[in-house]
This record gives structure tokens, C-alpha cells and sequence, in this order.
């Protein structure tokens, strides 16, 4: 930098460092919390070295957990609309001769999870539909600063100094390479685990001209790929940890010519000798292919030599693999290869609780699972609301730790998950019982079939902390390391305890995600997924099951608890700020059992259930009846959650829309500790 040049300073509240999927997820996530009220606006930057966002390949796989939280969001709508549905999984596996057969057609996604099934989109229209989700709730105030190269990081005792650099045009494009080959495809080894760190980094210039910054962040979140800037930048203690194996697999995505019959199906396939393929229909009638290049291996150093790779080569492996079957293909949109392994980092967040990593940052594997961006955004979805609301002053410091405890032990569970997936997949199949050497296909079966469960992101199970009220070790439901043992503001519960309150709502586990049926508006009769209720804008929510209001014994334990609930010294009154509305941080919803036709809104429930407005009136959106709709049938609500038609319970529900306590209606006090440990009241 020539000694004219200044270099500014800014201050921000949120940084955010990386505009892939899991920094636009935080990005949005921070957008949302736009009404929830506070002294002064929050303010958030997204840097990016890249110029543009993603055109071509990359992640394409959306799970149940990453469509509810897009639901949440406000665009699920536009992915399911968009993409390919995946419906089923064929499995085709050697017969005795060698030649590969159809062995097994299982649903891709289990029955009754989720009222979303697992989609194939395009990672570059998912990053579309963020971009636009974002300027529509910032109101344009957040939007991605491309073509910014961090240089420094400096932890301060008040904020994060990130020193940056605005790069040239030629500076921003990455490296990628032109083969030559049919329909000369755009290639994505540069992002791919067989090129080194800062194979990215060759065009970007060490001394330039180019205008820097230093931008003081309270807290900077670090979203920034497999070869993370943020996580180098903190030091060699964030390294990931692991190992790779000797397993090189190539992607393809391609218009297929073929008579291969369930083209259009998602498949695993094991050849007898020639590796194994996986296959995944998209949108646009094109389809990936995962291909193992058993003809690829490792040298001395461990990595694979990508100048050998080419979109021949990888294609060749997949015409041997599905032979007598017959493939070819005129356009190729993308193409890639890369090395399975898996690694993890030691930490998620620095020691000071101001710097986050999200994401591939911190955790790779093997992309078959379909993983990699759906538990990135839940990294980032978990993380958004945390470190925003205690920007806003609204929650305790204490609630970030809870960040790393939670999702370092997710990255963990996914670790374990494809090690042994992508082995089994990579393995050669069993010639018969007495073959040791070779892979079980009942065993492949059984690992995708359990593998499905939690690649749905669907069994996601938080340990206790001051956002979690469960009981057992904090550590050992925790990610295991010393930051989760230690834990502030646990909720001191026995087991038995727990067990008692837990079976008020058997369907509603405490420290997993409330699952969805249909329930009615009790004013208007319009059915919901009570889900859709549970929208992602930061506020928490009690969810009262009010019972059977008609009865008089019922409707008397209802009064008692909305009396303390408006009381002046409960906590929804104290969590809101002055001149705010009543639910601006916290939102009461009811779900009662008796019968719709019989039901007042306005005579049988309290008025702090259904709050009034002098310029709006009463809110005819917060009570809702378990009942039979004309149109759409009957929900169960209760007896889907597991909750007894008469007495009721009570339910609270984190931002994210994960359980975090139970407790029956005499419960208030407990309610309130609950609620002391995590707001600032």
C-alpha cells in the first residue's frame, strides 16, 4: 500500500466472513431479527473474496431439517418449487455372474418425518433465493461485499479488528480451469480437498494499491470453506483433525444418454471389480454422478495428483461401473473430483466468545451423504440468533457457549456417520458369507437405512445448558471437551425428574426440533402446520396446551397461570422493552382440545392469550384448536405430541424452534427460572 493511502475504520456489531451458504444462513438469520427491539439497529457486514456468487456445481442435496428452517425463513416454498423430489432409492449390487442388478428399493426419505422430503437444487439458486430473502428483511441494509480479502485479525477486549482489502476484478476470479473437453465444463477442483490451502489464493496479489479497511466487530463469524482465512488466522490450535483415506471418487454433472433404467432414481450401485456410483437425478434433466476412480491413488505425500484427473477419466470409470448398461452424454455442467476424509476442529469459537467458525470451516467429510451444506446452514442457523439477540442486549453472554457444546457434537455424529458410510461405499461388495475382505450389502443396507434418519437432520438432540432444561452430563450430551462440561446456567434436573415432565409431551423432546401436524385457527378455522408458526425471527415462544378449555377445573388452572403470566414481575412482561409490544420477545401461543363449533375466542380465553391493540384490536393469530378441518383432515395434534387432551402442559421454545423446557401448568415459577437463565429481564 503506497504511503498516501488511508486506511478506514469502521464499526460493526456482526461480521461475517464467507458468502456461501452457511454466511448467507447467518446473514438471513440476522436480518429476521429486524423487529425484535432494541436501542439501536444491529449492524452486519458479509465479506466475500469471490466476485460472484455460485453459477455451477458445488452442493446441490437439501434435507427436511434445512426445508423447515427455509419454511421458517420464508422461501421453502421457492426450492420445493424448483428442484427435483427425491422419492426413492434403488440399490443395485452384483449378482453371482458379476453383472450389476437391482437389489432393493427403499424410500429416500422415512415416512412421516417431516412434512418435506429430501430435494436436489442447485447450490447457486439456494445462494438466489438467501440473497433475496436478505434484502427483503434488512430492508437492503445487509448485502454481500464481494471481491474483499481479509488480511489480519486482531481480539481485542472490547472488539475484533479485521483488517481487509478490496481486490481487482482479476483478483477475485477463481482459478478455474478450462478442459478442453466436450462442452469445454466449468471445473471445481479449485475448491476441491486435492489442492493445497492457498490454491485459491494464486491470482490474488501480495502488495497492491487496492483500498483497505479495518472493520472493529463486536463478534465475527467465520464462514469461509474447507480453507478457511478466520480459522488460520486464530492460530494453529483450530486446525482440523483427522485422516484421509485412499478412496478418490470424481463428480459429474451431465444430461445422461443411457438405457440405464432407474436413471432418473437416486442409486447406489456396486460394480463387482470397477469401484462403486452413486447417482442423483436433478433439476433440468440433469443428473450427478458420484464415481469411485479406483484407477487414482494417493501418492507419498497422501494427496492425489489432480493434473491426471480429467472429465474422461472420471467418465470412462462410470461407463465400467454400470456395465452391461450403456451411458454417454453431450453436456457436461460441471465437473469435479476430490479425497474422502474426514476432519474435525478442536474448537468452534475462540476462548473470548468473539469469533465463531461455521461450516466446512471447521468440519469435511465425504459430500455422498448429501451433508455438507445442510449441516453448514444449521451451524450458522444455530449460531445467527444467539449472537444476535445478545447483540441486542435482549439475551445473557452466557447463551453463545451453548453453540460449540451443541454443534461440535452434531460435526462429531456426521464425522462418525460417513466414516463409516463412505467406506462401505467405497468398499468392494461380498462375493458370498465367507468373504471377509469384501463389503456386506445387508450391512450397506442397514448403514444407509440409519443414515437416512439422521441425514434428514431430523434427530438432532441438544444437551442440557441454560438453553436446554434435561438432565444427564452437559459433557457427554455435549461435544465432549471441557468448554461443555463447564457449562454456565445449567438447570440442576434429576432423572427422574425429567422423566416425569418429559412425559407431559412424549412428542415434544426436549433438546430436538418440534415436529409439525395440522392444527386450526380457532377464529377463522384455517388449518396450519403448527410449525409454520414457529417463524425464525428471533423470538422465543410458550407454547400453552391449554387442555380442555370447557371444562371448569381446566379453564380455572388456565386463568391461574395467564394471571401470573401478566403479572408485572412475570417474565413476559420484564423481557419486554418499554413501549414494545407484549410479544415482541417473547410469543405465547395456545393449542387447545375442545371442541372448535363450542369455543369463544374471546369469552373463553384470557386476554393475554390473545392480545389487544387499541389500534388493531384483539390478535386472532395466536389460539389455535386440535379439531377436524373441513378440507384437510385431522391433525392430532395432541396425540402426536403426547399430550394428555385434558390437563394440558407447557412447552418453551427456543428461536430455532428446538424444545427447551416442559412443565405442567402449575410450572410458572420454573417457567420463570427458565426464562431468568437466558433473558436479560
Amino acid at each position: 500500500m503506497g504511503p498516501e493511502t488511508a486506511t478506514s475504520e469502521t464499526d460493526v456489531d456482526i461480521l461475517i466472513i464467507g458468502a456461501g451458504p452457511a454466511g448467507l444462513m447467518a446473514a438471513a438469520s440476522l436480518a429476521h431479527l429486524a423487529s425484535i427491539p432494541s436501542r439501536s439497529p444491529l449492524s452486519v457486514r458479509i465479506i466475500d473474496k469471490r466476485y460472484t456468487k455460485i453459477f455451477s456445481g458445488q452442493a446441490d442435496g437439501l434435507q427436511c431439517r434445512s426445508l423447515e428452517i427455509f419454511d421458517s425463513l420464508g422461501f421453502a416454498d421457492r426450492a420445493w418449487k424448483e428442484a427435483n423430489h427425491m422419492i426413492e432409492i434403488c440399490m443395485w449390487n452384483p449378482d453371482a455372474s458379476g453383472t450389476i442388478q437391482r437389489s432393493d428399493r427403499i424410500p429416500d426419505t422415512i415416512v412421516g418425518l417431516s412434512k418435506f422430503q429430501q430435494i436436489v437444487l442447485h447450490q447457486g439458486r439456494i445462494e438466489r433465493f438467501f440473497l433475496d430473502n436478505i434484502q427483503k428483511y434488512s430492508r437492503g441494509a445487509i448485502k454481500v461485499e464481494r471481491g474483499v480479502l481479509p488480511m489480519s485479525l486482531e481480539i481485542g477486549e472490547e472488539r475484533v479488528k479485521v483488517k481487509v482489502r478490496r481486490l481487482t476484478e482479476e483478483e477475485a476470479a477463481p482459478p478455474q480451469v478450462r478442459t478442453g473437453s466436450k462442452n469445454d465444463a466449468t471445473d471445481g477442483l479449485f475448491r476441491s480437498n486435492l489442492v493445497g490451502d492457498d490454491y485459491e489464493d494464486q491470482n490474488i496479489a501480495r502488495e497492491s494499491s487496492g483500498e483497505e479497511e479495518v472493520i472493529k466487530a463486536r463478534f465475527v463469524i467465520g464462514c469461509d470453506g474447507a480453507r478457511s482465512w478466520t480459522r488460520r488466522a486464530l492460530g494453529p490450535e483450530f486446525e482440523l483433525q483427522g485422516e484421509a483415506t485412499d478412496f478418490i471418487w470424481g463428480v459429474m454433472d451431465i444430461i445422461p444418454i443411457t438405457d440405464f433404467p432407474d436413471i432418473r432414481m437416486r442409486c447406489a450401485i456396486h460394480s463387482a471389480n470397477d469401484g462403486s456410483l452413486m447417482v442423483i437425478p436433478r433439476e433440468n434433466r440433469l443428473v450427478r454422478l458420484y464415481i469411485q476412480l479406483k484407477e487414482v491413488t494417493p501418492d507419498a505425500s497422501g494427496r492425489a495428483d489432480r493434473s491426471k484427473i480429467t472429465p474422461e477419466l472420471i467418465f470412462s470409470a462410470a461407463q465400467k461401473i454400470l456395465k452391461p448398461y450403456k451411458i454417454d452424454y453431450e453436456y457436461c455442467d460441471w465437473w469435479t473430483a476430490y479425497q474422502i476424509g474426514q476432519r474435525i476442529s478442536p474448537s468452534f469459537s475462540h476462548s473470548s466468545n468473539k469469533v465463531f467458525l461455521a461450516g466446512d470451516a471447521v468440519h469435511t467429510h465425504s459430500p455422498k451423504a448429501g451433508q455438507g451444506m445442510n449441516v453448514s446452514m444449521q451451524d450458522s442457523f444455530n449460531l445467527g440468533w444467539k449472537v444476535g439477540l445478545v447483540a441486542k442486549g435482549i439475551c445473557h453472554a452466557r447463551i453463545l457457549d451453548t453453540y460449540q457444546s451443541e454443534r461440535r457434537r452434531v460435526a462429531q455424529d456426521l464425522i462418525e456417520f460417513d466414516h463409516k458410510f463412505s467406506r462401505l461405499f467405497s468398499g468392494r461388495p461380498a462375493k458370498d458369507v465367507m468373504d471377509a475382505e469384501g463389503v456386506s450389502m445387508a450391512e450397506f443396507k442397514d448403514a444407509f437405512l440409519k443414515g437416512n434418519l439422521f441425514a434428514s437432520g431430523l434427530s438432532v438432540n441438544y444437551g442440557p445448558s441454560a438453553l436446554v432444561v434435561k438432565s444427564g452430563d452437559p459433557g457427554e450430551l455435549g461435544d465432549r471437551s471441557e468448554r461443555s462440561r463447564e457449562l454456565e446456567g445449567i438447570h440442576k434436573i434429576t432423572g427422574e425428574t425429567f422423566l416425569a415432565k418429559q412425559s407431559l409431551a412424549k412428542g415434544l423432546p426436549v433438546g430436538m426440533r418440534v415436529n409439525s401436524f395440522k392444527v386450526l385457527n380457532q377464529a377463522c378455522a384455517r388449518p396450519w402446520h403448527f410449525q409454520e408458526r414457529l417463524k425464525a425471527d428471533g423470538r422465543f415462544r410458550v407454547v400453552l396446551f391449554a387442555g380442555n378449555i370447557l371444562d371448569r377445573k381446566q379453564k380455572e388452572r388456565v386463568e391461574v397461570f395467564c394471571a401470573k403470566l401478566g403479572s408485572p414481575d412475570g417474565f413476559l412482561r420484564r423481557a419486554t422493552p418499554e413501549g414494545a409490544k407484549i410479544d415482541s420477545v417473547i410469543e405465547v401461543l395456545t393449542i387447545h382440545s375442545a371442541k372448535r363449533t363450542e369455543t369463544e375466542l374471546l369469552r373463553d380465553f384470557p386476554d393475554i392469550l390473545h392480545p389487544f391493540d387499541p389500534h388493531t384490536g384483539w390478535d386472532y393469530n395466536k389460539v389455535f384448536v386440535d379439531d377436524e378441518s373441513y378440507h384437510e383432515g385431522f391433525g392430532d395434534a395432541y396425540g402426536n405430541y403426547g399430550v394428555d387432551k385434558e390437563r394440558g402442559c407447557l412447552v418453551a421454545v427456543r428461536p430455532d424452534q428446538y424444545v427447551g423446557w416442559i412443565g405442567e401448568l402449575e410450572d410458572f415459577e420454573q417457567l420463570q427460572k427458565y426464562f431468568e437463565g437466558i433473558l436479560v429481564l
